[in-house]
């Protein structure tokens, strides 16, 4: 290093912590570029857009070595107080096009520099996500016209862009040629372009045009479940969600889950037609409700990133999905898809782009990418298990060694279906369920209601709701807390001779059940609801358990649960139930809509979706159903929390039960007890 450089004033940008040397006078947003910090400029660095706002700290920051003051960077020049004065710029706050380096600095981008901030923000993630989008607005001053030199008005403007900007050999949408001279004369010569690239080895595309100065960009983040479809409307010029809203998949009325909705299509010649064709309009819709709450125009949006499950995916984009309802369960397409955002009939700016992220395997799709991109194994020492709960659980472990990954068949136990008096999470809805391990008493919570049910007020509160049903949630932990009370035994048999302790223990029949709630509408958990719970279970963890084999590792150092349904998971009742191996419980984590986290870090910055298309390349896909060993991981899996499987971090932190096992005849006629031993 020369002695000049070594003595240039050293600045370190925050929050991502880059650094770096610079010699005085630079530009600041110069150096930021320079080391890869993403700020955000419209206007070429001539002071108008406002976009690139900075704010520098002050004082003696010894861990990094710097003292940082205002004295070390230019007073504000003419450009700078001029937009000042006309756009107003918060107290402290410099434009880093106009300002310059004169000393060591600690300079902080500010994720709130938005210029025409809308309404209202809904965050999807509390992650600060690096901005670097496949799509950049670009103000430019153009030649005017000059018979000496006749250069079409469209090549001029490209020359001023590879001039300020630097792109070179740019193609341009069709539908703007028509478009040019008009715009340019009415910004008087002076345009914002809209650049899409999605990579560094792709041609950069003109795909819209303003006169002037424009300064909105916005893009789509949706994930498309089978259940629910979410979205997220963000400004690609600052990162920040602008709005947020969600729907039920109108695909429900084809099925409830996602191989009815395939054996519709392989029964009705127009079945595919009609679910792409809802699954569409509902996006249609959400983009409406978004804009509206954000006040944007749809043609101000430019990028959209969809996630999905394999169905859905190839649903949305027109592809009749067959094939995945029958082994080798094939995809039509497993890569990544970039578009028209117009092919898929999305109507937004006429020149938008929209991006699929890549599928894993023919039952792990999008989605679980997404949320592999957002919870990140790969990039990690520790050995992780992320987990979506759905359906059709979709099972992704390993860490930046080896990563591996399956889709386990749960059904819809888990949510509401299939359980005699199962509903989804609605007001009214029993969502969480204590037992009282010596009376067999309950207590729980209703959705909707601030108070337990044993709490005063609670019968008041629960008039405007009700009390409707058991939602997953309450699943889970109603048979864990049937387990841990001795309701039922360790191979889920409800215990008959319980009813001498109580008459919550009802007999149904050749079998007994448990009486939660007696009210207008009387809440039982069956010995059927409890076997459908199991199995469910049962064939999550084997899933789990394979993929551990796989890896040759004993456990896992940590545990995400993705989706919806994951968020209200209690970790300790998952392991109660043996939905999940042995964990520290402050390792087992709900990540919320996780695969929308990936949406949305695809969307806002072009790096991540290189990461996942290579990520997705090295993870190793395993087909449970053709795994001689799965069914017996599955078999030993159904006992509670298991049959071999030992879960110590369990046991020390919760007592269980006296292991107890009876044989179905047991349950059914009167509890007679087959055998006990300890647990």
């Amino acid at each position: 290093m020369t002695e000049s450089r070594q003595t240039d004033p050293l600045v370190l940008f925050m929050p991502s912590g880059k650094r770096g040397r610079f010699p005085v006078g630079t530009p600041v947003l110069d150096a930021a570029r320079q080391l890869g910090v993403y700020v955000e400029s419209v206007c070429g660095g001539r002071a108008t857009c406002g976009r690139c706002q900075i704010e520098v700290q002050e004082g003696n920051f010894a861990k990094h070595g710097i003292v940082s003051s205002n004295d070390h960077i230019s007073p504000p020049g003419p450009k700078e107080k001029r937009y000042a004065e006309v756009r107003t710029l918060p107290e402290g706050r410099r434009l880093s096009c106009s300002a310059t380096i004169e000393g060591d600095l600690v300079v902080d981008v500010p994720q709130d520099a938005v210029v025409n901030a809308q309404v209202v923000r809904k965050a999807a993630s509390d992650r600060v996500i690096e901005r670097n989008p496949a799509v950049h607005l670009c103000y430019v001053e153009v030649d005017e016209p000059d018979m000496h030199k006749p250069l079409g008005d469209l090549d001029r403007m490209k020359v001023m862009l590879e001039k300020d900007w630097g792109y070179t050999d740019l193609q341009v949408e069709p539908h703007l040629l028509p478009q040019v001279q008009k715009i340019l004369r009415k910004g008087n010569w002076t345009v914002t372009a809209a650049i899409h690239r999605d990579s560094e080895t792709q041609r950069a595309t003109i795909i819209a045009l303003w006169p002037g100065l424009h300064n909105e960009a916005y893009g789509l983040a949706c994930d498309i479940g089978s259940t629910t479809i979410a979205m997220h409307l963000v400004s690609l010029l600052s990162g920040r969600v602008v709005a947020s809203s969600g729907t039920s998949n109108p695909q429900i009325r084809f099925g409830e889950d996602l191989m009815s909705r395939v054996s519709y299509v392989m029964m009705n010649p127009d079945g595919r037609e009609a679910m792409t064709k809802a699954v569409r309009q509902a996006v249609s819709e959400l983009v409406d409700q978004v804009c509206t709450s954000g006040g944007v125009a749809r043609t101000d949006i430019l990028d959209s990133v969809f996630v999905a499950n394999p169905i859905m995916h190839h649903l949305f984009l027109g592809i009749d999905p067959t094939e995945l309802g029958q082994a080798p369960f094939a995809l039509a397409v497993s890569g990544a898809i970039s578009c028209p955002a117009s092919d898929i009939e999305l109507v937004l700016n006429p020149g938008a782009r929209t991006y699929l992220l890549p599928c894993i395997a023919g039952h792990v799709g999008a989605d679980a990418a997404g949320a592999t991109l957002a919870e990140g194994p790969h990039r990690q020492d520790r050995m992780m298990l992320l987990v979506d709960v759905g359906t059709n659980a979709e099972i992704v472990l390993g860490n930046r060694t080896r990563t591996v990954a399956a889709s386990s068949p749960t059904g819809p136990a888990f949510e509401g279906a299939e359980i005699s008096c199962g509903q989804r999470a609605a007001p009214g809805a029993i969502e969480r369920v204590r037992i009282d391990p010596a009376t067999l008493e309950p207590r729980f919570k209703v959705i909707g209601v601030e108070q337990w049910s044993d709490e005063p007020g609670f019968a008041e509160a629960a008039a405007s709701t009700g009390i409707t049903g058991i939602c997953g949630s309450a699943i889970i932990e109603v048979v864990a807390e049937m387990y841990l009370s001795g309701v039922i035994s360790a191979d889920g048999v409800v215990d008959g001779a319980m009813a001498a302790k109580s008459p919550r223990i009802l007999a149904t029949g050749r079998t007994f059940s448990y009486l939660l709630h007696d009210g207008a509408q009387t809440i039982t958990v069956t010995q059927n609801d409890v076997r459908a719970i199991q199995l469910a279970k049962a064939a999550l963890y084997a899933g789990i358990k394979l993929l551990m084999e796989k890896l040759e590792v004993e456990t896992v150092d940590t545990i995400r649960f993705a989706g919806a349904f994951g968020s209200f998971i209690d970790p300790k009742y998952a392991m109660v139930l043996g939905l999940i191996p042995d964990c520290e419980f402050s390792e087992v984590k709900a990540v919320g809509n996780a695969a929308g986290t990936g949406a949305l870090m695809a969307l806002l910055n072009r790096g991540h979706r290189r990461e996942i298309e290579d990520t997705v390349t090295r993870i190793e896909k395993i087909e449970t159903a053709l795994e001689p060993h799965f069914q017996q991981l599955f078999i030993d899996a159904m006992a509670l929390p298991n049959k071999v499987d030992p879960f110590p971090r369990l046991a020390a932190a919760v007592t269980l039960p006296e292991r107890k096992i009876l044989s179905d005849g047991d349950g059914e006629g009167g509890g007679r007890r087959r055998r006990r031993n300890r647990e």
